[in-house]
């Protein structure tokens, strides 16, 4: 089969050396589509999460780029990552430098990663990336777990090589944080809620037909 002689996902099929971030940053075409990652060689590509990951992702990612921005530091979500010859595309990447006309950043610029656990990837997302990012060096590590619908977060900072525990909060409490910049939120606000929003319209109609 002839090479593609432009970025293209057919090189999937016929390569079967190990694969490096470079690599696949000069083959695999960009896409917003599935995430396409480097590990230890090897391509993972894995598909969107569902609406609430998405919804949370989008959220925090708004909420804690205004908070960043005043420690002049640089918040992305979804972004090229590159240690080594591994890729990652975290949900949340808080950079000390503007990625601005980059395709990709090194993890050396990373000040804080952050990962939105999803059902199908718990493992990656709790045990996996948090090793993975601390022996990179990544100073701060946030994890939001959305299970059973009720949001929790979790701040970490690298400490002798492993990530220990600095603030953490459930929904209906304030997560507060310090560093590497401040911030708060309570975590139920990064979900929506179809019946929260039914019931405010009731009570606006409600309200309407008494001034009538």
């Amino acid at each position: 089969m002839p090479e593609p002689t432009e970025p293209s996902f057919d090189v999937l099929r016929w390569r079967d050396e190990p694969w490096t971030a470079q690599l696949a940053l000069d083959l695999l075409p960009e896409t917003n589509g599935p995430k396409v990652e480097v590990l230890s060689g090897s391509v993972i590509v894995t598909p969107h999460a569902g609406f609430d990951h998405q919804n949370a992702e989008l959220d925090l990612a708004y909420l804690l780029k205004q908070a960043a921005r005043r420690a002049k530091l640089w918040l992305y979500h979804e972004v090229n990552i590159v240690s080594g010859d591994d890729l990652f595309i975290p949900d949340i990447a808080v950079l000390r430098s503007s990625g601005g006309g980059r395709a990709a950043m090194d993890i050396a610029e990373a000040v804080l990663l952050g990962e939105i656990v999803s059902p199908g990837n718990r493992r990656k997302d709790v045990i996996d990336r948090p090793r993975q990012y601390a022996a990179a060096g990544v100073p701060f590590f946030l994890r939001v777990d959305l299970r059973n619908r009720v949001p929790a977060m979790a701040l970490y900072e690298l400490l002798e090589g492993e990530y220990q525990p600095v603030s953490a909060a459930a929904a209906g409490t304030t997560f507060v944080m310090h560093q590497p910049f401040a911030f708060s939120v309570d975590p139920a606000d990064l979900l929506d809620e179809q019946e929260t929003e039914n019931q405010d319209e009731e009570q606006a109609e409600e309200q309407a037909d008494g001034e009538g």
